[in-house]
């Protein structure tokens, strides 16, 4: 399960020494999947997410708040390796998001978790455009933001944790064109259609299919973060669209949604899913999932404490930390 597509491996030997000294728990490279334990050499290639020049001291105890767009078990586990990570610094998290993917209560989140004087906060923007102001009011406070996920980069955040979200659209373009030998109609489901992330993936994977391929994309759907309205656009794409020849799901609730309608319809098509989680890659034992394609979220966490720790200690952070771009498949 590892043909891989993302420039990481220099992400692993840059980000290995900093991982063993402060998160021994932490797995410290990106894995194709549960089995697999190398990593082969198209991975030597480019990564933005630099060594620190000085070690935090991580002798004062900080409280860091972690901000999701909605409660997910893919969040879950980056709530784990976060955790794992903290505990090795003396860091408490406090980690909230709202039960339904919400601009409003991410702010109404955010606003106590500044009023608490948290010593950093880390945030997957539902809204960029609406969170911006709440983000550089943090700042203001003295407390650095970083984005994860969905940037937010106009506003006066430190850094942003996660891959190129264009190029990782473009990159399931070219595994579904790969499937498909370039021709074949398919559906598209995405999550929040106003998260600028997701945005983002979606336009590079549309650009690539309309100009590099003949497959015919049917219709795009958003689920908004909600499994079971995933599971309806996606049961009534394929009754509007019954000789689709695959279904491409760009957001993580997706992989839950097409996982259950696949099981239910029994069916024999290409689904291409979002993230490396156990959902996803159980759906690839299962053959439910062809493909997936995923942005080492198992970085995630970790990167998340480290740069708000160098950030709240008033040293330098890289602007983009990006863990890259992989595709998983069977």
């Amino acid at each position: 399960m590892n043909k891989v597509t993302w420039a990481g491996c220099l992400l692993l030997m840059i980000l290995l020494p900093l991982l063993i000294t402060s998160c021994s728990n932490v797995t410290s490279s990106p894995t194709a999947s549960s089995e697999s334990g190398t990593l082969p050499p198209k991975l030597q290639e480019v990564s933005s997410y630099p060594a620190p020049a000085v070690e935090p001291s991580g002798g004062e105890n900080k409280t860091f708040g972690i901000i999701y767009p909605m409660t997910y078990p893919t969040y879950e586990m980056i709530t784990t390796d976060a955790a794992q990570s903290a505990e090795k610094h003396h860091v408490t998290l406090v980690v909230n998001a709202p039960d339904e993917a919400s601009t409003e209560q991410q702010i109404r989140i955010m606003e106590n978790m500044i009023k608490q004087r948290v010593d950093g906060i880390a945030i997957a923007p539902v809204n960029a455009v609406e969170l911006t102001p709440v983000i550089n009011k943090a700042r203001t406070a003295g407390i650095p933001v970083v984005t994860f996920e969905s940037d937010a980069s106009a506003s006066e955040r430190v850094a942003y944790v996660g891959a190129d979200n264009y190029q990782t659209g473009r990159q399931f373009a070219q595994t579904t064109a790969e499937l498909l030998n370039r021709e074949g109609m398919i559906l598209v489901e995405s999550g929040l259609e106003e998260m600028y992330g997701l945005q983002q993936r979606l336009n590079g994977f549309i650009d690539y299919i309309r100009n590099e391929t003949d497959i015919e994309i049917l219709e795009v759907k958003y689920n908004q973060g909600n499994e079971d309205r995933a599971v309806n656009d996606i049961e009534t794409m394929i009754d509007a669209h019954p000789h689709f020849n695959a279904v491409v799901g760009l957001d993580v609730v997706s992989v839950s949604a097409s996982a259950l309608v696949w099981k239910a319809k029994g069916l024999n098509r290409h689904l291409l899913a979002f993230g490396d989680s156990s959902i996803s890659e159980k759906g690839l034992l299962n053959g439910q999932i062809s493909s997936v394609i995923s942005q080492n979220e198992r970085l995630w966490g970790v990167a998340i404490v480290e740069t708000l720790l160098r950030a709240s200690e008033g040293l330098p952070v890289e602007e983009f930390m990006d863990t890259g771009i992989r595709e998983i498949n069977p």
